[in-house]
């Protein structure tokens, strides 16, 4: 009798264990919506004079400001980590702030981040003080930006522009961005929430294929 007592919990168990996870609210993540409506990116222009939306894209935005040699080491961190792994995803892209007059500055690093991988959906954009201050402000988070509108945080923003982060953090409680001067902190938490917003997308993108189908 205990012999099949035995058999069946061990039969029993990892079936258990696997309904309960994959009823559990991991399964079904998104990623806190913490800012709604993040400003427009209207009136920035690319490296190739080409505007730049967040509008229907997945977005990480940075603002690097106007010295970009102490960013540098940060662009490549955020390349490795994150770029390089996620940006052949339909509507993903990088958009990294500048202010006008950083062109080629900018031409430099995207030589050097074309080493690892191809910046089609990296994206260097350019405007006025002003106009940065603005996209920035709009996030309303507890970061600032230095004299040079640079700060090392960079941001998830979604395809209706608004701000996803953390709101639970085991360390910082709310989290609005991600520094990227900390490869722990980018290939960690920041990775493992681009990725549930990924996942996000691909579900609602799957049950309105299956809709249609119906």
């Amino acid at each position: 009798m205990k012999k099949y007592l035995v058999l069946g919990i061990l039969f029993l168990l990892p079936i258990t264990a696997y309904v309960f996870f994959a009823s559990g609210k991991n399964n079904f993540a998104t990623l806190p919506l913490l800012t709604n409506s993040i400003t427009e990116l209207n009136g920035f222009k690319t490296l190739k004079g080409k505007p730049v939306q967040l509008k229907d894209h997945i977005t990480v935005l940075g603002f690097f400001g106007s010295d970009l040699e102490i960013h540098r080491a940060y662009a490549y961190n955020l390349a490795h980590k994150i770029y390089s792994k996620n940006h052949e995803f339909n509507e993903f892209q990088f958009v990294i702030l500048l202010p006008t007059g950083t062109e080629e500055q900018a031409r430099n690093i995207e030589e050097k981040l074309k080493q690892i991988a191809p910046t089609d959906a990296w994206h260097f954009a350019f405007g006025s003080p002003e106009d940065i201050k603005q996209v920035f402000q709009s996030l309303k988070s507890n970061i600032e930006l230095d004299s040079n509108l640079s700060t090392p945080y960079v941001f998830i923003i979604d395809k209706e522009r608004n701000l996803r982060g953390r709101d639970d953090d085991e360390d910082e409680g709310v989290m609005y961005g991600f520094d990227s001067s900390t490869i722990a902190e980018i290939n960690n938490k920041m990775s493992d929430d681009v990725k549930v917003l990924l996942a996000e997308y691909r579900r609602a993108l799957k049950k309105y294929n299956d809709k249609r189908e119906i």
